[in-house]
């Protein structure tokens, strides 16, 4: 059977679903004007990404001003607040504490100020005196507090996302993988596990395989995904160090990942992590998920050869905190001295999507190419969830212009 539409999105994590809210809610793509469907290969909504983070949404603080990151970060941010407190999806703004514990680390704490205020974010630089007022169970020499960091349940604004895209008027497939992709007609022809679907335009937000289905749909992306697995640990002692918000080191300018934090999640629990280990599959959540198909795609790719070269030693380290609870417990007490390796209990790690170019560069914003008949999401780090809803309201609007403009 084939079914024809005017827009189908490939992916049902945060960004495909906030995609087709923001067409569902346009004139563009309102009821009765534009058919829509979104097709997701998993059983539920946001089940890879989008449903396994910390749940952190992000203020606009480490992002170099003017990148797509700030801009989106900081209206990004507000609107989830709202999109949250509108519709019954549990956040709280905890505020953060970003915390220098080396004298060395100084100059990277005051770039990260000079950047928030920058982005418009409020930020106030504490003292070792101020840092232990407002979290008194974390050391540090210097900080910034951040009041406008907070959390909520990504997997819950996923679901809220597709109950109202569905109501109103987009086809919603779950089960429903993309096999293949051709022109027939003008149109596009997409061959899924579920039958046919004819379409003007389709969008890539497939995350973990976004690389993937551009090379389905015919195209030849700049850039590579290579996952990598995110390992969260819970602390369970019943007089675990009291960490009232959101409690950050300074970041490695080198890399863009965050480094071990510490969370307060919304059930009260305290997770700390995620470090960031090369995964051994796309899907890659535990140590043996391994995929030799894509660990050989992973080796012929240039991109992936020279990083290796340029930071194994980082990478050898990272998986050696990875195999001992013991180290990544040290991590977690440069932060908070009482952290104990017994008291950690493994908690569901994550996988990160992190394009790769040619030449080994691990692109640090969003990367969104396009052609006649699609538009390929490549890239969408963090703050991809806390800027969904503008992210999904700005690929609606290129559609927008696209169809418009022929």
């Amino acid at each position: 059977m084939t079914t024809t539409r005017d827009v189908t999105i490939v992916g049902g994590g945060i960004i495909g679903l906030a995609t087709a809210y923001a067409l569902s809610v346009t004139k563009a793509g309102g009821p009765g004007n534009t058919r829509i469907t979104l097709v997701e290969k998993e059983s539920r909504w946001g089940r890879h990404q989008s449903g396994r983070n910390s749940g952190v949404i992000h203020s606009g603080l480490y992002y170099a001003p003017g990148s797509s990151k700030a801009r989106f970060a900081r209206a990004g941010a507000e609107e989830m607040y709202e999109f949250c407190g509108h519709h019954g999806v549990p956040a709280r703004r905890t505020g953060k504490v970003v915390v220098a514990t080396e004298e060395r680390e100084l100059p990277a704490l005051e770039e990260l100020a000079r950047r928030g205020r920058a982005n418009g974010v409020r930020v106030e630089e504490l003292d070792a005196t101020g840092l232990r007022e407002h979290e008194p169970a974390v050391r540090g020499i210097r900080a910034l507090h951040v009041p406008d960091a907070g959390i909520t349940d990504y997997g819950a604004v996923c679901t809220r996302l597709a109950e109202l895209s569905q109501a109103a008027g987009v086809e919603l497939r779950t089960g429903t993988e993309l096999v293949g992709s051709r022109v027939s007609g003008g149109e596009l022809v997409l061959s899924t596990t579920s039958g046919r679907i004819r379409t003007r335009r389709a969008i890539n937000c497939a995350g973990l395989h976004s690389d993937r289905v551009a090379r389905l749909a015919g195209g030849d992306p700049p850039v590579r995904i290579l996952p990598f697995r995110g390992e969260y640990y819970e602390n369970v002692a019943p007089n675990a160090p009291e960490v009232r918000t959101l409690v950050y080191p300074v970041p490695d300018p080198a890399f863009p990942f965050l480094g071990v934090h510490l969370t307060r999640m919304l059930d009260g629990s305290l997770h700390i992590g995620p470090n960031a280990v090369p995964a051994l599959a796309r899907e890659g959540y535990r140590h043996r998920d391994c995929s030799l198909a894509q660990l050989r795609e992973f080796a012929g790719y240039s991109g992936a050869r020279a990083l290796a070269r340029r930071y194994w030693r980082v990478g050898a380290a990272e998986l050696t905190r990875s195999l001992s609870t013991s180290l990544f417990a040290r991590a977690a007490r440069k932060l908070v001295p009482g952290t104990r390796a017994a008291d950690l209990r493994p908690a569901p790690a994550g996988v990160r999507a992190q394009a790769l170019g040619p030449d080994g560069t691990l692109v640090d914003d969003f990367l969104v190419t396009s052609d006649a008949h699609w538009i390929h999401v490549l890239n969408a780090p963090s703050p991809a969830a806390t800027a969904s809803l503008v992210i999904g309201r700005e690929i609606a609007a290129r559609l927008a212009h696209h169809t418009e403009g022929g």
